[in-house]
């Protein structure tokens, strides 16, 4: 019988590629998002539901069916609508696992971030606390709030919940306004194009490897009730990213200082890992200069396909 998972946010980046793995595995695949998904992330064997996740009513009449997994990528991003990106991360959340508690799923994997760490020194590991206080963000608030209700579900009625906290993810088919893929763009247009001096370091991981981790808490016993930290573990400065993408391609002239640091920005960020090996017996396995290589082929292949519009792809 097949297995059947629903993924809150399956239209997004994320979304899109774990819906696509979770086909290959022969699951039932069920998306509910807030929109419909666009052209280049619609799979023609997925079941999309629409659903705002923060409207309890609506979401409660939008789910009929009974899942296996469900995995939470939901959420709304913007940080001059606080109210919206609150409601979507927390309220969101909560109305999902009110839903779920009284309903026999195998696993509920809950996205989280490392802003939930707010400004907690690197490496992070998931012993690191948080106070709600002192985070700067609407969306880090909402965010670790969410963290903290679903372990209290977990320990008074043992819901199968697992919180994986991600750093930096990129890969095909991401939004053009990340750091990664508007790098490529940039370079495969030649164009000359502003960055910030660079020296921050980040933690970057690509999808494929996201997506094996998130696969890997599905009927894993040992995850349940537990943060895990999923990433890279080594930290990369953004100028030697950049600077990687620019060789690769040939083309581009990044413009260093052109963008100024926030005042409140981390200089280096990345994870420990170690509770996803020991736990998940997850690893990375691409490298970022494979991972890079990977991400500039699907760009180049969408560019050729669109040359009288070359950002067609994303409409």
């Amino acid at each position: 019988m097949k297995k059947k998972i629903l993924i809150i946010g399956g239209t997004g980046f994320i979304g899109y590629h774990l819906a696509k793995n979770c086909l290959k595995k022969n699951f039932h695949v069920t998306s509910l998002s807030y929109s419909k998904p666009k052209l280049k992330r619609y799979l023609k064997k997925v079941n999309y539901l629409q659903c705002d996740i923060s409207n309890k009513k609506k979401l409660s009449k939008k789910i009929k069916t009974k899942f296996d997994f469900v995995v939470n990528l939901g959420g709304y991003v913007n940080h001059t609508e606080k109210i919206k990106t609150f409601k979507s991360h927390y309220l969101g959340c909560r109305n999902l696992a009110d839903f779920f508690k009284e309903k026999k799923i195998t696993s509920f994997v809950q996205i989280g971030s490392c802003v939930e760490y707010g400004s907690n020194k690197s490496p992070q590991n998931e012993r690191s606390t948080s106070q709600i206080i002192k985070l700067k963000s609407t969306y880090g608030v909402a965010k670790l709030r969410a963290t903290n209700y679903l372990l209290e579900l977990f320990y008074k009625k043992k819901f199968p919940v697992t919180i994986l906290r991600l750093y930096l993810v990129y890969g095909p088919n991401q939004e053009p306004n990340r750091l990664i893929s508007s790098t490529i763009n940039s370079c495969l247009l030649n164009k000359n194009f502003p960055c910030s001096k660079g020296n921050q370091s980040r933690d970057f991981l690509f999808i494929d490897d996201l997506i094996k981790a998130i696969t890997s808490c599905f009927e894993n016993p040992k995850s349940r009730g537990k943060i895990i930290n999923i990433g890279n573990g080594k930290p990369n400065k953004v100028k030697d990213v950049i600077e990687l993408i620019r060789k690769r391609v040939g083309f581009g002239s990044p413009e260093y200082n052109k963008i100024a640091l926030r005042k409140d920005e981390i200089k280096i960020l990345f994870p420990k890992i170690s509770s996803a090996k020991k736990i998940l017996k997850w690893e990375p396995k691409i490298s970022l200069k494979k991972g890079i290589d990977l991400t500039i082929n699907y760009y180049k292949s969408m560019l050729n396909k669109n040359k009288k519009n070359k950002f067609e792809y994303y409409n």
